[in-house]
């Protein structure tokens, strides 16, 4: 064992030392009084070394979780209501807004959509994330300017398509020519990067529950992506969350639109099948 791998090990060791175990709490979470959302769900059969999967709003305190209770509450409705704007907003050279081809209420079209993605797209012969699709029908069909991919702009126009789903079961599909890239996602989640040399499941798989400092350490689970954190005081993209974890391992990070990362959102989002579509969601 050399150096390098003792001393990332011992700060791993004094960071889990401080530890205690905390279950997630077993509040309910019911949004506007109507909408009623799964947290809580038996593992998909995938998952060999956790039985249950939890909502990350489980791990959070109770006034965190009261502001996503509420639409006038929760702050990253105000992304949502912009996102409207520019549904209804014509852009690009065809000369058409997403309401041209998707109607003027979201509902029309997009109830079901942030359910199942990423998933294969058989025309592209790829996996798309959500982002990746929004982006193609502003190139395609609109003649527009992509989005970038974590931008506020994509951010916004996600948690829109996503409010068309909530309390929906995540139901990503990774069987059929999806299963390669799956594959390639769980490779990533179980690997060690940087010099702290830790892996996603270091700490969403062997360490959830656990009190690290001054955090309640969740399942990792995007259900709720996009999600407003109160750490940044804004809306964040999913894979702009991965960047920052793999950054925390003080490693080269994967960039936000590559293919590790399209990789990693299937991988992950898969491992909240069962669970319900909540965002746009709040978190620490």
């Amino acid at each position: 064992m050399n150096y390098r791998t003792m001393t990332a090990m011992a700060v791993t060791l004094a960071a889990l030392g401080t530890a205690g175990f905390a279950d997630p709490d077993d509040h309910e979470l019911v949004i506007n009084g109507e909408i009623d959302i799964v947290t809580e769900a038996p593992a998909p059969a995938h998952m060999d070394a956790i039985g249950t999967i939890y909502s990350g709003w489980r791990f959070r305190s109770p006034e965190t979780q009261a502001l996503q209770e509420d639409d006038f509450d929760n702050p990253g409705m105000i992304a949502v209501d912009q996102a409207m704007e520019a549904w209804a907003t014509v852009d690009g050279d065809e000369g058409k807004s997403c309401a041209s081809c998707h109607g003027d209420d979201p509902a029309e079209a997009m109830t079901g959509v942030r359910a199942v993605y990423p998933k294969w797209n058989a025309d592209a012969g790829e996996v798309r994330t959500l982002a990746m699709q929004i982006n193609d029908c502003r190139e395609t069909q609109m003649g527009a300017e992509p989005y970038g991919y974590t931008s506020s702009q994509m951010t916004a126009m996600e948690a829109l398509i996503s409010v068309q789903s909530r309390g929906m079961p995540v139901n990503v599909a990774i069987d059929g020519p999806a299963h390669e890239t799956w594959e390639k996602g769980k490779e990533i989640y179980y690997t060690r990067y940087g010099q702290l040399e830790l892996a996603c499941a270091s700490c969403h798989e062997e360490n959830w529950g656990n009190n690290i400092r001054a955090d309640h350490l969740s399942q990792g689970q995007i259900n709720g992506f996009p999600t407003y954190r109160l750490k940044n005081t804004k809306l964040n993209q999913v894979q702009d969350r991965f960047k920052g974890c793999v950054r925390d391992t003080r490693a080269e990070t994967f960039q936000p639109g590559s293919p590790e990362f399209i990789a990693l959102e299937l991988y992950v989002a898969s491992r909240g099948n069962g669970l319900s579509v909540e965002a746009p969601s709040v978190r620490n």
